[in-house]
Formats: structure tokens, sequence, C-alpha cells
């Protein structure tokens, strides 16, 4: 679609939207835009964020009927695996709504799409301290800190995360700003290991024997990762399993090391909040705070890549492919 035919889809009160269509493919749609509601409001996108991992899997086609209700996003539309409107981390500006709020920046978890309605209750404000295309890091921000709450990590642990992509990094930038706590960043990548470095991490290519750690989150989404994960807990330690697999079977040895050191294997999924987190915290509070620690110049290192709206379909395929350089890819409208 032209830049034209875009602009007049918005005068006729049209929006596009991304849709994974079939496995490796996605088109651009127009629609509607639903009409305003009381408590209602319409955003503008400016950036919005590709999620490698879970995207790839709906890039790819999630046929496990488990998927359709764990999974689905704030406002997808359509079922796995296709047709779907999927994502969750666009940024934009409030065109109508509470007089509070026009002219505000905010962030959504909402698909990639232009323009769009929903109720201001799930619209977060982005703080004047996070510049628009950073925050686009929030939703990623909020499963890191989830992750660092299940972990139960303290000041002074030795910390580990295997796999240093976009949500490990995050993990170990917030890990390193625990008081007297040693953060370590595995990932096979050597271009990891200056961004690691600058949030507060050592990067090692792979593990280096030591089986002291007392916090370690994996995030690889590999077996081997898994592997490598157990191998660095020491005795009694807690590994945080943060890896979405999707339809994936994956094998754990959890004989010999696991067993023998105690080691203690938790699930961390941003969907729900820690127990121990739940009388004080709600998800609006959660993603309030996620913008807020974004305010680091150092996390802009993390988006490597950008590309326009209107191209997208066509990029994905590259974005999104197995071992794609670079870490965070934003969309620019």
């Amino acid at each position: 679609m032209t830049a034209d035919a875009a602009a007049e889809c918005r005068n006729e009160g049209q929006t596009r939207a991304l849709w994974y269509v079939a496995p490796g493919a996605a088109e651009i749609r127009a629609a509607p835009l639903p009409p305003l509601g009381p408590g209602d409001l319409v955003v503008v996108t400016r950036w919005s964020a590709v999620s490698r991992g879970t995207e790839r899997l709906v890039f790819a086609g999630l046929n496990d009927d488990a998927h359709r209700a764990a999974m689905r996003a704030p406002f997808q539309e359509g079922d796995f695996p296709f047709p779907v409107k999927y994502g969750y981390c666009a940024v934009g500006r409030v065109e109508q709504g509470p007089p509070g709020l026009v002219g505000r920046d905010v962030f959504v978890l909402h698909p990639h799409q232009d323009r769009f309605r929903v109720p201001a209750a799930q619209a977060t404000p982005v703080p004047e301290a996070v510049p628009i295309r950073r925050a686009t890091l929030a939703a990623n921000m909020e499963t890191a800190l989830n992750a660092l709450w299940d972990s139960g990590a303290s000041a002074g642990d030795r910390i580990v995360v295997v796999g240093a992509g976009l949500v490990g990094l995050l993990v170990a930038f917030l890990a390193a700003r625990l008081p007297g706590t040693q953060v370590s960043a595995i990932d096979p990548d050597p271009s990891r290991a200056g961004i690691a470095a600058a949030l507060g991490a050592r990067w090692q290519a792979e593990p280096d024997g030591r089986a002291d750690a007392d916090v370690v989150f994996h995030t690889s989404a590999t077996a081997a990762g898994l592997e490598a994960a157990i191998g660095c807990c020491g005795q009694e330690a807690r590994l945080v399993e943060m890896s979405w697999y999707g339809d994936r079977k994956v094998s754990a040895g959890l004989g010999g090391a696991f067993h023998s050191r105690r080691i203690a294997l938790l699930s961390s999924q941003v969907g729900s909040l820690p127990a121990a987190r739940r009388p004080r915290w709600d998800f609006a509070r959660r993603r309030a705070m996620a913008l807020a620690l974004l305010a680091d110049d150092r996390l802009d290192a993390l988006i490597t890549d950008e590309v326009a709206f209107d191209d997208l379909p066509a990029r994905l395929g590259r974005i999104l492919g197995a071992g794609t350089p670079g870490i965070a890819t934003v969309i620019r409208y």
C-alpha cells in the first residue's frame, strides 16, 4: 500500500494492521477503526517492537490447542495458527480520549497496527525520561522483572544468564543493579560481549566449568542451553526457565548434577505475577515500573535494527529467521 493510500485509509476512519496468514507469510490488512466508546482512546502508533522469540513461533504456526488461550495476546484477533493479528509492544500518541491523555505518548500491549482504539486503562503513559523508541522494550522488561522476582535473587549473589538475547540481557541488566552481585551472560555470539559488559555483566561464550551460581536464568530456548544452565548451578541453587519452546519437545538431563545438587527448577512466565507479590502488585503497577526501569541510555544498544511498517511483511522472514544477527528490531510508523 502506498503512502497516499495509507493516508486515505486514515482519513476514512480505517486502520492497517499486520496479520500472520500462513507459515512464513504475513500481510498488512486494512479495516474500519471501531467507534470510540466511553473510557476509550485512539492511539496513533509511532513505534512497535518485534518480540523475536514469541513471534518467530507465531510466524511458523502454533498448532497445539494449548496455545489458543495461554499464549493469546491482549488485543489479538484471530486464532492460532492462522490468520492471526499478533504482537504486544506498541508505543503511540493519544489522538482522542480523556483530556488528561490526549497528546501523551503511551505504551500498549497491542499488535503491529498504525492506529487503534483501546480502553484508557490499558494504556500506560511513557515517562518523560524514556525515549519513545526505547519504550517499545517495556513488555520484555516486564518479563525480565517478573523473572527476577520469581528467582529470589538478592544482594551478593552469583547470577548466571544463559542466552544473551533481548530478555536475557534485560535480566542481566536488572540483576547487576543488585548490590554486590556477580553477573555472567553466556552466549556463543561474540557481538553480545560489549553490550553485556556495558549493562554490568561478564560475557562468556560458554560455561567456565564453575558450578557455583546461586541463581541461573535460562533464556536460549534450546536443550543445549538448558543443559549448560544446569551445569552452572551450585548446591541447592535455583534455575529459572524463561524460554518458550512452543510446540517443540525438549529433553533435559535431570539426573547427575541436577539431582545430587538439589537444584530447584522453576518456570517463569509473565502472564502471572509471583504469588508473594499479588497482594500488592497488579499488571498496571508492574508495567509502569518496567517503563520506569527503561530510563537508562545504555539500553538503546539493545535495539539493533529498525524497519518501516509498510516493509514489515517482506522483512519478517529475515527478522525472525534462525540465527539472525542483532537483538531487538523496532518498527517505524
